[in-house]
């Protein structure tokens, strides 16, 4: 079966198998951010232990990814 036949069949489900479906499928693929390699959090690390680069809170973090999104 073709990826555009599973799908069609997938649109055609009601909308609770397919808020089902689309949990399940979810749940196979790895957390968004979960990209980030060992290397990369030892180098943000140690910028923040030397003050090369300043912490900020959460809330500044979402702020500024909104701000950027235009939201």
């Amino acid at each position: 079966m073709k990826l555009a036949e599973i799908e069609q069949n997938a649109l055609a489900l009601p909308e609770r198998e397919r808020a089902r479906l689309a949990a399940r499928l979810l749940e196979t693929l790895p957390p968004p951010g979960m990209d980030v390699s060992d290397k990369e959090i030892d180098q943000r690390e140690r910028e923040l232990e030397s003050g090369q680069v300043e912490a900020i809170s959460h809330e500044e973090c979402v702020r500024q990814v909104q701000q950027d999104r235009g939201g």
